[in-house]
């Protein structure tokens, strides 16, 4: 079956699909994304993937397509649909089409497109038994903050630890481990305690990552927000990433350093379990 897409205002099917080559997001990477995790047909968490929509879109100058109203209708109806039951939503707004030139008119008005795709994301391996992460330098710009879709460092720094068995690369700044190339790295400290880098520009304020310190909070469980470096990260206790399409994931390895015993801890499971309870029963859209 054809997906549903939609693109300016119209619900297309897959293969009539079109968008300008001189899209800015196909010429400069001016642009920026966001997904959404569904699972049993509803949104998780979809509250903040549309606060954090807003914001990018403001740092960059590029207006609202849409009201958020009417965003999330359209996202319900591609659902509908596609009849997606598990899987992801993905939205993508770029500054809009010109000529090819640097710089851009100020009347120019976006281009939106969103599209389901999906995505196996409970009862997954990765969730069960835990992945491997590897290291590599953070070359990415300054306002990593903006969720824009200029990716290439993050596809090379998943492509670079792949061959070693590795499902996500975590990126070094200063000795500092600040994120994964789709996810926000925590580790769980011997004493007990979560630890993960505060927000700023040089990391992506995670969705996932606020409803995971919210469970914590509310649930008694020790977090730190603060830098953390790779050493530190090799003697952590635990350690797990977060993201829309991982959610809670346990980290078993990191560069080849095994975490703990070498499978997800207890810290890491309660998460997990907390977290999807709340967002299956409380927290979808």
């Amino acid at each position: 079956m054809s997906r549903t897409i939609f693109i300016n205002g119209r619900y297309v099917p897959e293969s009539e699909a079109q968008i300008s080559i001189f899209d800015r997001g196909f010429l400069f990477g001016d642009a920026i994304y966001e997904v959404s995790a569904v699972i049993g047909g509803r949104m998780i968490d979809n509250d903040l993937h549309l606060d954090r929509l807003e914001r990018s879109l403001r740092e960059l100058g590029i207006p609202m397509p849409l009201s958020r109203d009417e965003i999330l209708a359209m996202q319900k109806t591609l659902i509908v649909r596609n009849e997606l039951d598990e899987g992801v939503v993905y939205l993508q707004v770029t500054r809009g089409s010109e000529d090819r030139s640097f710089d851009y008119s100020d009347t120019l008005e976006p281009n939106f497109v969103a599209f389901t795709q999906v995505k196996r994301l409970l009862d997954t391996k990765a969730l069960k038994d835990g992945v491997k992460v590897g290291l590599v330098d953070d070359i990415r710009w300054g306002r990593r903050d903006i969720k824009t879709t200029m990716l290439l460092a993050q596809v090379q720094a998943k492509r670079h630890v792949k061959p070693k068995g590795c499902a996500e690369a975590w990126m070094l700044q200063d000795g500092f481990i600040t994120e994964g190339a789709s996810s926000t790295a925590f580790i769980v400290t011997q004493a007990g305690k979560m630890v993960t880098r505060p927000n700023s520009q040089a990391t992506l304020p995670g969705c996932t990552r606020r409803a995971v310190l919210q469970v914590a909070a509310d649930h008694g469980l020790q977090v730190e927000e603060r830098l953390f470096t790779a050493d530190e990260a090799y003697l952590a206790r635990e350690a797990f990433l977060t993201s829309a399409s991982s959610l809670v994931t346990p980290i078993i390895e990191i560069a080849g350093h095994r975490i703990g015993e070498g499978k997800p801890g207890p810290i890491t499971r309660r998460i997990q379990q907390i977290y999807l309870e709340l967002a299956l029963n409380q927290g979808a859209v």
